[in-house]
Parts: structure tokens; sequence; C-alpha cells
């Protein structure tokens, strides 16, 4: 289901030493997965027999319990799901702490574990041998033939889903096995672990499944031993984190005392993708020249007919309010860092920006003022001009001016409204047809102003168009779409909404309550004549569709290279209960139609500051030609509809 694939970590009851119970308990768990059509299980490390039986592991009776333990696994749990199943393994003369894997009736493989603690309150030296250096290896194993072991097993279910296994220590240690793994193409890691509960170390144990995952641009899973382990000496708590690519999807409580099942919704297209857009994978596999893994051949496995993961409608704006408040400050920085640096470089005496009451301006004026607070200057050395045309309206009017006064910057005006009449009578063109001449040569009006007034006063005229805009080629060509240095163009319009509300939240009560107004008022370039009641007419989302949806389409498309029906499935669940299909499909074909036929605006924008993952910038993350055929998304688009 567009690459989605549910993993499963399930923590049985346990006795320790009681292969038969356990064997029941897996079994029971495996079930509730399979209901749940899981892809993939991973039970604890040692789950057969218990990970603190001791010295019993020397016993042959425990081991051989765990061998006809493992077999009647392999007859009995659900088909086509991969389950990866902790058991003390023997293999030439030697003990090992291994994850078997089993599908379909069948033992597909086991990997040893490599690195083994021997310190503190663990010993497991002391049983065990490590795996490494064991390669290429097949043995006899739980009645099968010929069944593949060693550090170098990956199970290989499609292109897109090829699983490692490293187990518990393996991920502790400085060059974890599953970097190794990642480098040889396995994309789902999966970790069987029976790793004991300190004060703290929860938070530990999940950072470095979230790091490893990001590390190796993969999907991780993780499950540990249940509270049923021996609590001789220490306790093991149950955690179970499942992680994709620096972000955890599951967390899972601790501490419980019945058999437990857990799952996330993992994309593992997404993961290719981002190994194929984003070179730090690609150049670590051809630095680091791995040693060649085995693919074992997995049949297909079964995919989720629902989605069981939060498809975040703003992905470009955090939804935990302390990080949304990290991440609007850091931006500010950025962009007001870049901003003063080119101050100084250019020697500017005062920077220009065109005012109008609406979300771009605003912040633009922000970053402005606070750039000059930077470069110990005043405020008086920006220089705001507001510019009314055929559609200004008194409200955007009255808090343009309000805020650069509060602000303090210095104000001027000038109207347009003669000179684009003066121009209608040049080119021959009837001041009543509202068409796009109309409406495209007041912003290029404007524009001349601003880039006259800065050569005037040697200044730099600031743009403020954003990320959104880019994309859907909403600016007129050398109109909005020109200046000196571009202070919005890697902010999508979302994002500008919070951080005009951040800035507001750290201003006096006048300027906090001019900037709610504007993030209240509705989006428009104000070209066309307002209402006979004074208020907008020209709402932009009401032409184009919202900008949230526009910016969820934009983020997807270019982070992942998602395809438009992967795009329409996770905009559907996004956007559920806000939007319809319908009306989000029209919006699909609006966003890809209006993409690739603006390009030329973004092969020649202005400089201007990197935000954000995400950049539209010729010179930086985005390169495309400006006569590209859309056609492709298109017919993938209808064929799926």
């Amino acid at each position: 289901m567009h690459g989605f694939y549910r993993i499963s970590a399930c923590v049985p009851r346990l006795k320790v030493a009681d292969v038969r119970f356990n064997v029941e308990q897996i079994k029971q768990l495996a079930e509730e997965a399979a209901s749940s059509a899981s892809s993939a299980v991973l039970f604890p490390e040692l789950a057969v027999t218990g990970y603190s039986c001791a010295d019993l592991f020397h016993n042959s009776a425990l081991l051989d319990e765990a061998e006809r333990g493992i077999a009647e696994l392999a007859a009995s749990l659900p088909e086509n799901t991969i389950h990866a199943v902790g058991c003390p393994v023997r293999f030439r003369g030697r003990l090992f702490n291994a994850a078997v894997i089993l599908q379909n009736g069948a033992v597909l493989g086991v990997v040893p574990k490599l690195n083994l603690p021997n310190y503190r309150e663990f010993y497991e030296k002391r049983y065990f041998s490590s795996g490494k250096g064991l390669r290429g290896e097949v043995f006899r194993f739980a009645g099968f033939d010929s069944v593949p072991f060693g550090e170098d097993l990956i199970f290989d279910v499609s292109p897109e889903f090829r699983i490692g296994i490293e187990i518990c220590e393996d991920m502790w240690v400085v060059i974890p096995p599953s970097s190794r793994l990642a480098l040889n193409g396995a994309n789902l890691i999966l970790n069987l672990s029976a790793s004991n509960e300190l004060v703290g170390k929860a938070d530990y144990r999940r950072e470095l499944v979230r790091g490893q995952s990001a590390r190796c641009v993969a999907a991780y899973a993780y499950v540990s031993a249940g509270v049923h382990e021996s609590t001789t000496d220490t306790v093991c708590g149950g955690h179970a984190v499942i992680a994709e690519n620096g972000s955890v999807l599951l967390d899972s409580d601790r501490f419980f005392r019945d058999g437990r099942c857990v799952s996330a919704d993992v994309d593992l297209r997404r993961i290719c993708a981002a190994r194929l857009s984003d070179s730090p994978y690609a150049n670590s596999v051809e630095m680091e020249s791995p040693s060649a893994c085995r693919m074992i051949p997995a049949s297909p496995v079964p995919e989720p007919a629902d989605l069981r993961r939060t498809v975040e409608p703003h992905p470009f704006v955090p939804a935990d309010e302390a990080d949304r408040d990290r991440r609007c400050r850091e931006i500010f920085s950025i962009q007001s860092a870049g901003l003063a640096r080119r101050v100084e470089h250019t020697a500017a005496r005062k920077l220009v920006i065109g005012i109008s009451g609406g979300l771009d301006s605003t912040l633009a004026l922000l970053v402005c003022v606070e750039t000059m607070k930077l470069l110990n200057r005043p405020p008086e050395d920006v220089i705001a001009v507001t510019m009314p045309g055929f559609g200004t309206t008194g409200r955007t009017y009255n808090n343009a001016v309000g805020l650069c006064r509060l602000l303090g910057t210095e104000l001027r005006e000038i109207s347009i409204r003669d000179a684009c009449l003066e121009h209608f009578r040049n080119i021959g063109h009837d001041p009543e047809t509202h068409d796009v001449v109309y409406e495209n040569s007041q912003a290029r009006e404007r524009t001349q102003i601003l880039l006259d007034i800065a050569n005037k006063e040697a200044a730099i005229a600031v743009g403020t168009g954003d990320l959104s805009e880019s994309a859907m080629g909403w600016c007129t060509y050398n109109g909005d779409h020109i200046s000196m240095y571009s202070v919005n163009c890697s902010v999508p319009k979302t994002l500008i909404r919070f951080l005009i509300t951040w800035i507001g939240e750290h201003s006096s009560d006048e300027v906090r309550a001019i900037l709610q107004d504007i993030i209240d008022t509705p989006v428009s370039p104000e070209l066309l004549p307002a209402a006979k009641d004074g208020s907008i007419r020209q709402k932009t989302e009401d032409i184009i569709g919202p900008y949230e949806v526009h910016d969820f389409f934009l983020y997807h498309f270019l982070k992942y290279g998602a395809a438009p029906e992967k795009m329409l499935f996770l905009a559907e669940h996004a956007f559920a209960g806000t939007h319809s299909p319908d009306r989000l499909r029209i919006w699909l074909k609006t966003f890809l139609r209006r993409f690739f036929s603006q390009q030329f605006k973004r092969s020649c924008m202005p400089d201007g500051p990197k935000v954000g993952t995400i950049s539209l910038s010729p010179r930086g993350d985005w390169r495309m030609p400006s006569d590209a055929s859309s056609a492709l998304w298109f017919e993938s688009l209808e064929e799926n509809s």
C-alpha cells in the first residue's frame, strides 16, 4: 500500500527456561499481529528460553527443547508474515545468542549476535560466542537443511523491503552492524533485545534507535524483554521503539505485566526515495566498500489495508509547541543573518521593502528591522514603501502603515494608480478589463518603484515572496518575482503565519494586535478592485486552493519524490474531515499544472537564505528544465483514480 508496511513488536509473557510456555505465548502474539496484517514481527532477545537462564544455557536439555520450539514455531506461525525470534543456537560446537527468521513454515536464516556485553551486570561471554566473521555459512537446524547462518544475511522481500538484523548490544557499539547492513541495502533493521531498565536508560535507548534510523536512512524497530525475565539483580521493562529516518513513530509503555503487541506503519518507499535523493547514503556506500551480504529470498508479506500512522497536515510546521518555538527562532535568525551579511558585503546604506499589510511583506519587514538591530543600526534605515493600487483595502493599508510606525521605520507612500493608468493608455489596454495585464502591470510598477528607490538610496530592495508562491508560480514575472535579496524564499506560507505569531509573542501589545489582524486577513495580492463594502474580493486560496494543501503536496513531492497517487492518498488521511477527496484531487492537479508550467520563474529567482530542508533555488536544491512535461504525473493520477 504505497510502500507502507506494518511492523509489530511483541513482548510475550515468559517463564525463564520454560520453552513450551514461551512458545505458546509467542504464537498467541503472532496471531494477534497477523490479524492486523503485520508485515514483520519481532520478539525479544532469547524469547524462546528467556534471556536470564544464565548457566542453564550450558544444559543440553534446554538447548534441545529450544530447537524443538523453533521447529514448532516454524510450523505454526501465521503465513506470509516474517517473524524474528530470539533463541540460543548451537553451531559447530559453539553456542550463539541468535535471531531466527521464520516465514511460511521455514527457517529463512539465523543471525548471531556480534557484540557480547561482558561488563557490570552482563556476562554473555560466559555462555555465548560472537558471530563476528561468520559469513557464507549454512547448517542443519530445527529439522531444516542448509539454513543460512552468519552476520552477512539480509532478508529480501522486494527491492523496497529488505530486512537486516542486529541484537541488543550490537546497537550500542561505535559502529553497529546495522550500518553495514544498511550500506548493503537493508532498509528495515530489527533489533531483538533484553536491555534491562535503569534510571534514564529508556531515554538513551530511544535516542539510539532514533539516531541509528537517521544514520542508516532506514526504519528501525526495537523490542526488549518484559518484566517476567528473572529479577534476581535486574528488571526488564518490555520497551518497544520504532523509528523511521530520524523520526520516532512508536515509543511504547513499559512495565506492563500482560503479553503485549504494538505496531507502527513504516514507509519504506519513502526510505528508498530518500536514499536516492540524498547523497550522504550513496557517498557512504562508495567510501566504505562494505563486505557483500547474502540476499536471502523471502516471500511477499502482508500489507495493511488501513494506515495506522499520523500524517501531519502541516509537515513544515512542528506539531509540538516547544519545537515550533525553537523552529521559529532559528528561521528568523537565519533570515536576519543572511540579510545582514548581504548588507555588509554590498555596504548598503538602507533597506527598501514594499509593504502591503499581507503575511509575506510583514515577515520580511520584521526581518529587515531585526537585521538593523544585528548591525547596530536604527530602524529608520529601513525604508518601508506602501503603494496603494486599484485593489488596496483600508484594512491592509492601515495595518501596513500602523506596523511601520510602531517599528520606527521610515515610511513612504507612493500611489501606483496614475502610473498604471498611463501605462494602460500607452499599451492600449482598457482599464475596465480586469485581466492578467491589469493585474501584472501593478506588480511590475511596484517593483520598478522599489528598485529605483534602492538605486537612489544605495540600498537593497528586499523581496517578500515565499516558497509556496515560488512553487505555484503565484508571482508576477519581473514584478514581485524580482528583488535584490529575497528573505522569505524558502519559507512556506503555512509556516509564515506561525513565524509572525511567534514574533508577536515577543513584541509589544500594539505590535502584537496588528500582527494578529494581518494573520487573520485573507491572502490576496489585492490587484482587483475591492468589493462594494470595501472588503477584499480577490482571495488567492479561492482561486488556486488552500496553501496548506499545496504546501503538503510540495513537501511530499520534493522531499520524498512521492508519486501523485501517493500524495493524494496521504492528503486524504491528513485532511480527513477538513477537505473532501474530490477537492484534494482537483487541487493536486492545480499544483502539478502550475509547478511544471512555472519553473521558468524559479530558474531566475534572486538570492535568498535556505532555512529548511526544502528550497527551490536553481543554484541550490532544485534544478528542473523549464519545459519539462507533466504528462507522466497526470497520467499516473488518472490511472489510479
